[in-house]
């Protein structure tokens, strides 16, 4: 399956400043990727590199700031750097000269907090090895891999590499299938795809792209048309597709042109089953009948994009909630991987993008504090489909088998 950059595992490098965190990227990635310099503080906000690990694929690299930064401003680089760690599948903690006290340990609270597995390297060992001392406190206290590295060694370098391979969680790169337990070798999957003023020139969007190639890998046979075209292609060649799966934007047309015993769902619910807090979902779509005169909705969009005039999060969505509810309701954007906002309580409801453009990982930790809060949580194409009626048929696909599932209906 294609990955965009977003979505390819992550490694973060975390430490103080003038440990060789920069050093120790561009040994791994071969090349001068990261500034070097004996002026501390030099990596200011978190910078992303791309790098290919021989035998085991692309990941991105993530060059922080020093974590035991100074003045206001070094405070303002720490907290970037920390909540960094809520956008990596693996942690890297560089330590050197066997110092190991509280920044590393505020490090270390914050990859335990996400459930982020975290390898510590203690640099230069070319000019002071690791004792035994720090070594047998911090194999006591972590289950993590400690090496101690040289910049200058191969053998190193081979070391972390290894070592990266053997700690970074397959759910970071090896992706269950999209629509593989719903099909079966030479089944036939419609895939409703609108062009329209949102539809990206000469190209199709990523999950078309990915639902696309997930109905080849698993040997059945992809249709792709647009919406006004599906009454014609099923009356004239009498195909019943397995599946049929469709723009968010354009259910109501699928729902009425698409068979009632043809399984139908959206792209985007198909993410969200793929990469989302299901479950939470299942769960907070129908808040939506429950909301009130001046609730806030907060709309998180997971990539930056060009705004059309009737963009799918910041237009049509809200329209179509506050037709449906006939409240008055205010409605709020976050755009990108930038942070929700302080004040999560006063939101009454959470709807998240698909987020084909970033991890699973990122998106999880993107919405856990709305989730930690209680709030109600949904997904662009579960909310689309609660407010225009179809929500049992649209998620139907994923949860005939769970029957507990059924009664957040």
């Amino acid at each position: 399956m294609a990955k965009g950059k977003e979505s390819k595992p992550h490694i973060g490098i975390y430490g103080r400043r003038n440990y060789g965190k920069s050093s120790l990227i561009n040994q791994l990635a071969g090349q001068e990727i990261a500034i070097v310099s004996e002026h501390a503080g030099t990596t200011t906000d978190p910078v992303k590199k791309s790098f290919e690990i021989t035998g085991f694929g692309p990941v991105i690299l993530v060059d922080t700031a020093g974590i035991d930064d100074e003045g206001e401003l070094g405070e303002k680089r720490i907290r970037k750097t920390r909540s960094s760690i809520k956008t990596i599948d693996l942690g890297i903690l560089v330590i050197s000269g066997n110092l190991f006290g509280a920044f590393e340990q505020e490090v270390i609270r914050e990859f335990e907090k996400t459930a982020t597995p975290f390898i510590i390297v203690h640099n230069k060992s070319d000019e002071q090895a690791m004792s035994a001392k720090l070594r047998h406190r911090l194999e006591s206290d972590y289950e993590s891999k400690i090496l101690d590295y040289n910049t200058f060694s191969a053998r190193d370098k081979r070391a972390l590499i290894d070592a990266i391979k053997q700690s970074i969680p397959e759910s970071a790169y090896k992706a269950p299938s999209l629509v593989g337990d719903l099909i079966q070798y030479g089944d036939v999957v419609l895939l409703i795809t609108p062009i329209d003023i949102e539809a990206p020139t000469g190209r199709l969007i990523l999950p078309q792209v990915q639902a696309i190639r997930d109905v080849l890998d698993n040997d059945a046979v992809s249709v792709v048309l647009k919406e006004r075209e599906v009454d014609a292609f099923l009356r004239k060649t009498g195909i019943q597709p397995s599946l049929a799966i469709t723009d968010s934007q354009v259910f109501t047309k699928a729902d009425s042109s698409v068979p009632d015993h043809i399984p139908l769902t959206s792209f985007s619910i198909m993410l969200a089953r793929f990469k989302g807090d299901f479950d939470n979902y299942l769960k907070g779509t129908p808040a939506i009948s429950e909301l009130n005169d001046g609730d806030r909705v907060l709309l998180l969009e997971s990539c930056t994009h060009h705004v059309s005039c009737d963009d799918i999060g910041r237009v049509k969505i809200p329209r179509w909630i506050s037709n449906f509810t006939g409240k008055h309701l205010e409605y709020e954007v976050v755009a990108g991987l930038n942070d929700l906002p302080c004040d999560i309580h006063e939101y009454s409801l959470v709807i998240q993008c698909g987020g084909c453009m970033i991890t699973r990982k990122q998106l999880i930790n993107r919405i856990k504090p709305a989730v930690d809060a209680g709030i109600p949580v949904t997904n662009y194409g579960m909310a689309i489909a609660y407010v225009q009626g179809i929500y049992h048929r649209a998620i139907s696909p994923f949860v005939h088998q769970q029957s507990d599932a059924l009664d957040y209906l």
